[in-house]
């Protein structure tokens, strides 16, 4: 018998569950979700959570907390395996291996629709596309290419063809008002297409040849620009036939150093996993038209959790089939197959995969159907490649060690920094990884618009997510004191009232908690004012601690001020815990500032801008800006100057003064 007591109502659901391929989720008390899991039978498989003792194991202590369940049948194991990591990746359980993506993926875009380019009847955004470096959702109207892996990748590919082909990167609305070349055209990485330097037509192609080259159409575009060379030699045009001779040898040139002549792989993804000390890193090679763009690295959590996890559902299908259940057992993975899989299940579900992938462990047939019927496109996988992809396999191999590398020592840096932190102050040494510490810092721009930061960091990182702003009312210009009363006032009130009606009990879940130490960066007088908070609100004096510059305000030379009663402290300049101390401070600041400078451009025109103004479309908006200089000269500007540009009609003039004022 279990020794965990569930309701009576989750045993019966339970014993209820049908003998059919679906989808179950686990849930806490707090209505958190646990697990997500698939299964053949999901009977026989949820049941065998219920059923047996699991003991103080990873599995016992989630079946302990589990109060609620939800499942879903599903017609096929394929349907099953999509839902389930659809599931994972929006929902965030606490317990399946979880591969975090903090942004999108950049492309390279290509303005207009290819049937359009060089019809002057368009716009210059379609007669005469732009290379843009580009990151969002895309749309039919735009040429995209990638993804690429980071935005380093995009860049260098636009200054490819900005060498090679001279294709413009500048915004419409210079393009538009520009009399003479820019510094491009003289250094030869643009046509001048802005002041008719070359014909709608003869751009339109090199448009074509620049998506030929991302393509890795590379043979068929070189015989296409030859040809192209030799016809304006015919005709005795010998300056044009320079021009693609000097395009072709641009192009030489490029895929020589890219290594690319003899690669057949125009778009493949090799994938390579690396799993020490509980850590795991997927490594991401990406060739598109026949260049290899690059790497990303990621960093998945609850490896330990999902794996031990997993290995029950492995021994629980083996002991079926030695009773003789029907359904085919598959060998037991290991944990580097368990996190490939994962972040393929995961990854390819926003961002379509290429037709191969190329892997350091084998992927079961299951996930690869499932992405094939996803996709409408076989997908293969290689995980003993040759030759030229084994090369690629292997460079991705190694950048995976040496990002797992880099990682471990970076937590294990932290973890002593911490460590230190928690001696020098003498604090409990239980659980350093619960130790929480705030950080406040105050900014404005001469006195105004004055902003307070605070920024969080436990579990041996900062946590931006927890990171707050507060914009400081009702004081007079510059007073920092007052500004950091009001802050921490507003920050630890519901503590307090959290407190109070605890009445000394312990603090329920979900209620608000002081941090171990609130650091102030300042000395005695920041300090003294958050003592006047902390007694106001009778909270604890001893989280108080204070960065205070030393002598010279050099750094390395900062002493800690508390405002219990205990000395000051100065840890040392090669000190572990001053280094933590002074990367949170450091944040804190820069966390400051970003949002001070937001909040000044924003107040700089009037709260507004001028593409948010009705009326005011691209050209306006560029005769504006090229009347008054810019957006200051615009704000300056009073309603009869705004009338005098061209488009600018008495009431819209109207609009933009109060727009921006």
């Amino acid at each position: 018998m279990a020794t965990h007591v569930h309701s009576p109502e989750l045993l019966a659901q339970v014993a209820g569950l049908p003998a059919m391929p679906g989808v179950y989720r686990y849930f806490d008390a707090s209505d958190a979700l646990l697990y997500v899991g698939k299964a053949i039978n999901l009977k026989r498989r949820v049941s065998s959570y219920f059923q047996k003792d699991h003991g103080g194991t990873r599995i016992g202590h989630m079946v302990g907390k589990i109060v609620r369940m939800e499942t879903t049948v599903v017609r096929s194991e394929a349907e099953a395996l999509l839902l389930e990591n659809n599931l994972i990746k929006t929902q965030h359980p606490k317990y399946n291996i979880l591969f975090r993506d903090d942004k999108s993926y950049p492309y390279l875009k290509i303005s207009g629709m290819a049937i359009h380019d060089g019809d002057l009847r368009t716009p210059p955004s379609q007669c005469y596309p732009r290379v843009a470096y580009y990151r969002g959702a895309t749309d039919k109207r735009q040429r995209y290419f990638g993804p690429y892996p980071n935005a380093w990748a995009v860049k260098e590919t636009i200054q490819l063809l900005q060498k090679v082909f001279r294709l413009r990167t500048c915004e419409d609305s210079i393009f538009s008002n520009r009399t003479r070349p820019c510094l491009l055209y003289q250094i030869k990485r643009c046509s001048g297409p802005c002041v008719d330097h070359i014909s709608p037509e003869d751009y339109a192609a090199d448009v074509a040849h620049a998506e030929a080259m991302l393509r890795g159409e590379t043979d068929t575009l070189l015989k296409a620009l030859e040809s192209r060379m030799m016809a304006h030699s015919d005709k005795l045009e010998f300056e044009q036939a320079a021009d693609i001779r000097n395009q072709i040898k641009a192009l030489a040139s490029m895929l020589h150093q890219q290594s690319i002549e003899t690669i057949d792989d125009r778009d493949v993804d090799m994938l390579a996993v690396q799993v020490q000390g509980g850590k795991a890193c997927v490594n991401l090679a990406m060739v598109r038209g026949g260049r290899h763009l690059g790497d990303r690295a990621y960093f998945p959590v609850h490896v330990e959790d999902s794996a031990a996890i997993a290995s029950m559902e492995e021994a629980e299908d083996a002991a079926d089939q030695e009773a003789g259940q029907p359904g085919t057992v598959l060998p037991a993975k290991t944990v580097e197959q368990r996190v490939l899989e994962a972040f393929v299940a995961q990854h390819y579900l926003q961002v379509a995969p290429p037709p191969v992938l190329v892997v350091s462990v084998a992927l079961e047939p299951a996930l690869l159907e499932a992405l094939s019927q996803q996709t409408g496109t076989r997908i293969a996988a290689v995980s003993q490649p040759r030759e030229e992809r084994r090369v690629w396999l292997e460079m991705a191999q190694k950048n995976a060690q040496l990002q797992l590398a880099r990682l471990l020592a970076e937590e294990g840096s932290q973890q002593a920094r911490t460590r230190a932190l928690v001696e020098a102050l003498d604090l409990p040494q239980d659980d350093i990884d619960q130790l929480t510490i705030e950080c406040f810092d105050i900014s404005h721009t001469a006195g105004e618009n004055t902003q307070a930061s605070c920024v969080v960091f436990h579990h041996h990182k900062m946590q931006s997510s927890e990171y707050r702003r507060y914009k400081i009312e009702g004081i007079t210009g510059g007073d920092d004191y007052a500004a950091m009363r009001q802050v921490l006032t507003r920050r630890y009130s519901k503590v307090a009232e959290a407190q109070r009606d605890a009445g000394g009990a312990e603090l329920g879940k979900g209620a608000a908690r002081l941090p171990d130490i609130v650091l102030i960066d300042g000395g005695k007088g920041q300090v003294g004012v958050a003592r006047e908070v902390f007694t106001a609100l009778g909270l604890d004096l001893s989280r108080i601690v204070g960065v205070e510059k030393g002598e010279g305000r050099k750094v390395g030379l900062e002493e800690l001020v508390f405002c219990d009663g205990r000395d000051k402290v100065y840890l040392g300049r090669d000190s572990a815990a001053l280094m933590l101390v002074a990367q949170i401070r450091d944040e804190a600041h820069r966390f400051a500032i970003t949002g001070m400078r937001a909040a000044r451009a924003k107040v700089r025109v009037g709260g507004s801008r001028l593409e948010d103004i009705p009326g005011v479309g691209p050209k306006k908006r560029a005769r504006l800006l090229q009347r008054f200089g810019g957006v200051r000269g615009v704000e300056d500007a009073g309603v009869d100057d705004l009338m005098t540009v061209d488009g600018i009609s008495a009431a819209l003039a109207q609009d933009i003064y109060k727009a921006l004022h």
